[in-house]
Protein backbone atom coordinates (compact mmCIF):
# COMPACT_ATOMS: atom_id res chain seq x y z
CA UNK A 1 0.00 0.00 0.00
CA UNK A 2 1.40 3.39 -1.05
CA UNK A 3 0.50 6.90 0.18
CA UNK A 4 -0.96 9.93 -1.58
CA UNK A 5 -1.99 13.50 -0.77
CA UNK A 6 -5.73 14.25 -0.96
CA UNK A 7 -7.73 17.46 -0.67
CA UNK A 8 -10.51 16.32 1.67
CA UNK A 9 -12.51 19.58 1.79
CA UNK A 10 -11.92 23.26 1.10
CA UNK A 11 -8.73 24.22 2.92
CA UNK A 12 -8.04 20.78 4.38
CA UNK A 13 -5.84 17.97 3.06
CA UNK A 14 -4.12 14.86 4.36
CA UNK A 15 -1.99 11.91 3.33
CA UNK A 16 -3.84 8.64 3.01
CA UNK A 17 -3.32 5.12 1.64
CA UNK A 18 -3.25 4.61 -2.12
CA UNK A 19 -3.74 1.33 -3.94
CA UNK A 20 -1.37 0.68 -6.85
CA UNK A 21 -2.85 -1.74 -9.33
CA UNK A 22 -0.95 -4.60 -10.92
CA UNK A 23 0.61 -3.29 -14.09
CA UNK A 24 0.33 -4.59 -17.65
CA UNK A 25 3.42 -5.20 -19.83
CA UNK A 26 3.12 -1.78 -21.44
CA UNK A 27 2.72 0.03 -18.09
CA UNK A 28 5.43 1.36 -15.80
CA UNK A 29 5.70 1.29 -12.02
CA UNK A 30 7.25 4.57 -10.92
CA UNK A 31 8.73 5.39 -7.51
CA UNK A 32 8.41 9.12 -6.89
CA UNK A 33 11.55 10.95 -5.80
CA UNK A 34 10.29 14.56 -6.13
CA UNK A 35 7.04 16.34 -6.87
CA UNK A 36 6.32 20.03 -7.19
CA UNK A 37 3.43 22.15 -5.97
CA UNK A 38 2.01 24.28 -8.77
CA UNK A 39 1.27 27.22 -6.51
CA UNK A 40 -1.47 28.99 -8.48
CA UNK A 41 -3.60 26.09 -9.69
CA UNK A 42 -3.11 23.74 -6.77
CA UNK A 43 -3.88 26.34 -4.11
CA UNK A 44 -7.05 27.26 -6.03
CA UNK A 45 -8.04 23.57 -5.95
CA UNK A 46 -7.06 23.31 -2.28
CA UNK A 47 -9.29 26.27 -1.38
CA UNK A 48 -12.21 24.74 -3.28
CA UNK A 49 -12.41 27.62 -5.77
CA UNK A 50 -12.76 25.73 -9.05
CA UNK A 51 -16.06 26.94 -10.59
CA UNK A 52 -18.54 24.17 -11.46
CA UNK A 53 -18.47 25.20 -15.12
CA UNK A 54 -14.77 24.28 -15.23
CA UNK A 55 -14.81 20.97 -13.37
CA UNK A 56 -14.14 18.97 -16.51
CA UNK A 57 -11.67 21.39 -18.08
CA UNK A 58 -9.63 21.54 -14.87
CA UNK A 59 -9.22 17.79 -14.43
CA UNK A 60 -5.59 16.70 -14.18
CA UNK A 61 -4.53 13.72 -16.35
CA UNK A 62 -4.41 11.23 -13.44
CA UNK A 63 -6.74 12.95 -11.01
CA UNK A 64 -8.84 10.81 -8.69
CA UNK A 65 -12.08 12.06 -7.19
CA UNK A 66 -14.11 15.04 -8.34
CA UNK A 67 -14.14 18.74 -7.63
CA UNK A 68 -14.55 20.33 -5.21
CA UNK A 69 -13.46 17.41 -2.95
CA UNK A 70 -12.29 14.87 -2.05
CA UNK A 71 -9.79 14.96 -4.86
CA UNK A 72 -6.23 13.78 -5.53
CA UNK A 73 -4.72 16.51 -7.68
CA UNK A 74 -1.28 17.43 -9.01
CA UNK A 75 0.85 17.19 -12.13
CA UNK A 76 4.54 17.81 -11.40
CA UNK A 77 6.04 14.41 -10.60
CA UNK A 78 9.55 13.04 -11.13
CA UNK A 79 10.41 9.45 -10.32
CA UNK A 80 12.38 6.35 -11.22
CA UNK A 81 10.87 3.50 -13.24
CA UNK A 82 11.12 0.32 -11.17
CA UNK A 83 9.21 -2.04 -13.46
CA UNK A 84 8.05 -1.89 -17.06
CA UNK A 85 9.52 -2.03 -20.59
CA UNK A 86 13.25 -2.73 -20.48
CA UNK A 87 14.33 0.55 -22.09
CA UNK A 88 12.64 2.50 -19.28
CA UNK A 89 13.59 0.50 -16.18
CA UNK A 90 15.98 2.51 -14.04
CA UNK A 91 15.36 5.74 -15.97
CA UNK A 92 14.33 9.00 -14.33
CA UNK A 93 11.04 10.20 -15.78
CA UNK A 94 8.59 13.10 -15.57
CA UNK A 95 4.86 12.43 -15.37
CA UNK A 96 1.73 14.56 -14.95
CA UNK A 97 0.82 12.63 -11.79
CA UNK A 98 -0.37 13.81 -8.35
CA UNK A 99 1.63 13.63 -5.12
CA UNK A 100 1.99 9.88 -4.44
CA UNK A 101 4.83 7.60 -3.34
CA UNK A 102 4.47 5.04 -6.17
CA UNK A 103 2.08 4.75 -9.10
CA UNK A 104 1.36 2.82 -12.29
CA UNK A 105 0.69 4.56 -15.61
CA UNK A 106 1.01 3.63 -19.30
CA UNK A 107 4.60 3.87 -20.53
CA UNK A 108 3.45 6.51 -23.01
CA UNK A 109 2.52 8.81 -20.08
CA UNK A 110 6.12 9.31 -18.91
CA UNK A 111 8.91 11.37 -20.46
CA UNK A 112 12.54 10.42 -19.87
CA UNK A 113 14.47 13.20 -18.16
CA UNK A 114 17.68 13.95 -20.09
CA UNK A 115 20.96 13.23 -18.31
CA UNK A 116 21.84 16.94 -18.28
CA UNK A 117 18.67 17.87 -16.34
CA UNK A 118 18.84 17.16 -12.57
CA UNK A 119 15.74 15.37 -11.21
CA UNK A 120 15.39 18.19 -8.65
CA UNK A 121 14.88 20.68 -11.49
CA UNK A 122 12.79 18.38 -13.68
CA UNK A 123 9.72 18.97 -11.49
CA UNK A 124 9.42 22.27 -13.40
CA UNK A 125 8.74 20.44 -16.68
CA UNK A 126 4.98 20.99 -16.56
CA UNK A 127 5.40 24.70 -15.83
CA UNK A 128 8.00 25.23 -18.55
CA UNK A 129 5.75 23.28 -20.93
CA UNK A 130 3.03 25.85 -20.18
CA UNK A 131 5.54 28.60 -20.99
CA UNK A 132 6.48 26.93 -24.27
CA UNK A 133 2.82 26.79 -25.26
CA UNK A 134 2.38 30.48 -24.39
CA UNK A 135 5.39 31.46 -26.51
CA UNK A 136 4.00 29.42 -29.40
CA UNK A 137 0.71 31.29 -28.95
CA UNK A 138 2.44 34.68 -28.70
CA UNK A 139 4.69 34.14 -31.75
CA UNK A 140 7.19 36.90 -30.85
CA UNK A 141 9.33 38.46 -33.56
CA UNK A 142 12.99 39.45 -33.54
CA UNK A 143 13.41 42.82 -31.87
CA UNK A 144 10.04 42.82 -30.13
CA UNK A 145 9.51 44.89 -26.99
CA UNK A 146 7.93 42.51 -24.49
CA UNK A 147 6.67 42.70 -20.92
CA UNK A 148 5.70 39.71 -18.78
CA UNK A 149 3.47 40.81 -15.91
CA UNK A 150 3.49 38.46 -12.96
CA UNK A 151 6.69 36.85 -11.69
CA UNK A 152 5.09 33.66 -10.46
CA UNK A 153 6.10 30.22 -11.70
CA UNK A 154 4.45 30.60 -15.09
CA UNK A 155 5.29 34.25 -15.73
CA UNK A 156 8.91 33.81 -14.72
CA UNK A 157 9.22 30.74 -16.96
CA UNK A 158 7.76 32.66 -19.91
CA UNK A 159 10.21 35.54 -19.34
CA UNK A 160 13.12 33.09 -19.24
CA UNK A 161 12.07 31.43 -22.52
CA UNK A 162 11.44 34.77 -24.25
CA UNK A 163 14.82 36.12 -23.18
CA UNK A 164 16.42 33.73 -25.67
CA UNK A 165 14.90 35.50 -28.67
CA UNK A 166 17.44 37.71 -30.53
CA UNK A 167 17.35 41.48 -30.00
CA UNK A 168 14.20 41.40 -27.87
CA UNK A 169 13.60 43.68 -24.89
CA UNK A 170 12.10 41.47 -22.19
CA UNK A 171 11.02 42.93 -18.86
CA UNK A 172 9.56 40.94 -15.97
CA UNK A 173 7.05 43.06 -14.05
CA UNK A 174 5.76 42.37 -10.54
CA UNK A 175 4.40 44.35 -7.59
CA UNK A 176 6.74 42.51 -5.20
CA UNK A 177 10.22 44.13 -5.19
CA UNK A 178 11.70 40.86 -3.91
CA UNK A 179 11.01 39.30 -7.33
CA UNK A 180 13.88 41.42 -8.71
CA UNK A 181 16.23 38.74 -7.38
CA UNK A 182 14.34 36.03 -9.30
CA UNK A 183 14.52 38.11 -12.49
CA UNK A 184 18.26 38.63 -12.06
CA UNK A 185 18.80 34.89 -11.67
CA UNK A 186 16.79 34.31 -14.84
CA UNK A 187 18.83 36.91 -16.71
CA UNK A 188 15.95 39.30 -17.44
CA UNK A 189 15.25 42.91 -16.47
CA UNK A 190 12.80 43.68 -13.67
CA UNK A 191 10.39 46.54 -13.02
CA UNK A 192 7.61 47.42 -10.61
CA UNK A 193 4.28 47.99 -12.42
CA UNK A 194 4.50 51.79 -12.24
CA UNK A 195 8.05 51.74 -13.64
CA UNK A 196 7.52 49.27 -16.50
CA UNK A 197 8.47 50.42 -19.99
CA UNK A 198 5.56 51.00 -22.33
CA UNK A 199 5.39 50.82 -26.12
CA UNK A 200 5.30 47.00 -25.99
CA UNK A 201 4.51 44.92 -29.05
CA UNK A 202 3.52 42.04 -26.78
CA UNK A 203 2.57 41.66 -23.12
CA UNK A 204 2.13 38.30 -21.41
CA UNK A 205 -0.13 38.59 -18.36
CA UNK A 206 0.02 36.05 -15.52
CA UNK A 207 -1.05 37.75 -12.27
CA UNK A 208 -4.71 36.65 -12.23
CA UNK A 209 -5.59 40.17 -11.05
CA UNK A 210 -7.73 42.86 -12.62
CA UNK A 211 -5.07 45.49 -11.94
CA UNK A 212 -2.44 43.40 -13.69
CA UNK A 213 -4.51 42.96 -16.82
CA UNK A 214 -5.35 46.68 -16.96
CA UNK A 215 -1.64 47.50 -16.67
CA UNK A 216 -0.90 45.01 -19.45
CA UNK A 217 -3.21 46.91 -21.79
CA UNK A 218 -1.65 50.24 -20.77
CA UNK A 219 1.84 49.05 -21.73
CA UNK A 220 0.92 48.09 -25.30
CA UNK A 221 1.90 50.02 -28.40
CA UNK A 222 -0.58 50.46 -31.23
CA UNK A 223 -1.85 47.10 -32.57
CA UNK A 224 -0.22 45.39 -29.59
CA UNK A 225 -1.49 42.16 -28.04
CA UNK A 226 -1.91 40.75 -24.55
CA UNK A 227 -1.50 37.00 -24.14
CA UNK A 228 -3.66 36.20 -21.11
CA UNK A 229 -2.39 33.22 -19.11
CA UNK A 230 -4.18 33.89 -15.82
CA UNK A 231 -6.74 31.57 -14.35
CA UNK A 232 -9.36 33.59 -12.45
CA UNK A 233 -11.49 30.74 -11.17
CA UNK A 234 -15.00 32.05 -10.58
CA UNK A 235 -14.00 35.74 -10.30
CA UNK A 236 -15.18 38.34 -12.82
CA UNK A 237 -12.85 41.02 -14.22
CA UNK A 238 -13.76 44.60 -15.18
CA UNK A 239 -11.68 46.20 -17.94
CA UNK A 240 -11.62 49.67 -19.56
CA UNK A 241 -12.42 48.60 -23.12
CA UNK A 242 -13.08 52.13 -24.32
CA UNK A 243 -10.47 54.87 -24.50
CA UNK A 244 -7.10 53.61 -25.77
CA UNK A 245 -8.28 49.98 -26.18
CA UNK A 246 -10.09 50.95 -29.38
CA UNK A 247 -7.94 53.88 -30.49
CA UNK A 248 -4.79 51.73 -30.34
CA UNK A 249 -6.55 48.66 -31.82
CA UNK A 250 -5.39 46.41 -28.98
CA UNK A 251 -6.06 42.67 -28.59
CA UNK A 252 -6.40 40.18 -25.74
CA UNK A 253 -5.92 36.49 -26.51
CA UNK A 254 -6.01 33.51 -24.18
CA UNK A 255 -3.30 30.87 -23.85
CA UNK A 256 -4.03 27.64 -22.02
CA UNK A 257 -1.90 24.52 -21.81
CA UNK A 258 -4.80 22.05 -22.20
CA UNK A 259 -4.34 22.16 -25.98
CA UNK A 260 -1.20 22.59 -28.07
CA UNK A 261 -1.05 26.15 -29.37
CA UNK A 262 -2.98 26.58 -32.62
CA UNK A 263 0.17 27.67 -34.47
CA UNK A 264 1.76 24.25 -33.79
CA UNK A 265 -1.25 21.96 -33.40
CA UNK A 266 -0.89 20.29 -36.80
CA UNK A 267 2.83 19.63 -36.45
CA UNK A 268 3.45 19.01 -32.73
CA UNK A 269 1.78 16.89 -30.07
CA UNK A 270 1.93 16.89 -26.27
CA UNK A 271 5.02 14.67 -26.19
CA UNK A 272 6.86 17.05 -28.53
CA UNK A 273 5.97 19.99 -26.32
CA UNK A 274 7.18 18.18 -23.20
CA UNK A 275 10.43 17.31 -24.94
CA UNK A 276 11.04 20.98 -25.74
CA UNK A 277 10.44 21.88 -22.09
CA UNK A 278 12.88 19.21 -20.89
CA UNK A 279 15.54 20.46 -23.32
CA UNK A 280 15.13 24.00 -21.97
CA UNK A 281 15.55 22.77 -18.39
CA UNK A 282 19.21 22.00 -19.02
CA UNK A 283 19.66 25.71 -18.19
CA UNK A 284 20.44 26.05 -14.45
CA UNK A 285 18.85 29.50 -14.47
CA UNK A 286 15.47 27.80 -13.97
CA UNK A 287 16.56 26.81 -10.44
CA UNK A 288 15.50 30.32 -9.40
CA UNK A 289 11.89 29.13 -9.64
CA UNK A 290 12.30 26.62 -6.79
CA UNK A 291 11.83 28.36 -3.46
CA UNK A 292 12.18 25.52 -0.98
CA UNK A 293 11.98 21.81 -0.29
CA UNK A 294 9.91 19.83 2.21
CA UNK A 295 9.49 16.11 3.01
CA UNK A 296 6.34 14.44 1.72
CA UNK A 297 4.88 14.03 5.23
CA UNK A 298 4.75 17.82 5.58
CA UNK A 299 2.75 18.37 2.38
CA UNK A 300 -0.62 18.97 4.14
CA UNK A 301 0.94 21.78 6.18
CA UNK A 302 2.76 23.17 3.14
CA UNK A 303 -0.44 23.30 1.08
CA UNK A 304 -2.30 25.04 3.89
CA UNK A 305 0.47 27.62 4.29
CA UNK A 306 0.64 28.26 0.53
CA UNK A 307 -3.14 28.66 0.27
CA UNK A 308 -3.23 31.17 3.13
CA UNK A 309 -0.27 33.16 1.81
CA UNK A 310 1.79 32.40 4.91
CA UNK A 311 4.44 30.56 2.87
CA UNK A 312 5.96 32.77 0.16
CA UNK A 313 7.90 31.80 -2.93
CA UNK A 314 7.31 30.11 -6.26
CA UNK A 315 7.54 26.33 -6.70
CA UNK A 316 7.99 24.27 -3.55
CA UNK A 317 9.64 20.91 -4.08
CA UNK A 318 8.43 17.84 -2.19
CA UNK A 319 11.02 15.19 -1.35
CA UNK A 320 10.14 11.48 -1.05
CA UNK A 321 12.64 9.59 1.08
CA UNK A 322 13.07 5.85 0.73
Amino acid sequence: MERAFWVRSAGRGDIGPAHVQQHAPDDVLVRTIFSGVSRGTETLVFRGEVPPSQYEAMRAPFQEGDFPAPVKYGYLNVGVVEEGPGHLVGRTVFCLYPHQTRYVVPATAVSVVPDNVPPERAILTGTVETAVNAVWDAAPMIGDRIAVIGAGMVGASVAKVLSGFPATRVQLVDADPAKAEVAASLGVDFALPQDAKDGCDLVVHATATEAGLVRALELLAEDGEVIEMSWYGDRRVNLPLGEWFHSRRLSIRASQVGKVAKARRTSRDYADRLAVALDLLADPGFDALISGEFPFDELPRVMSSLASGELPGLCHRIRYDG
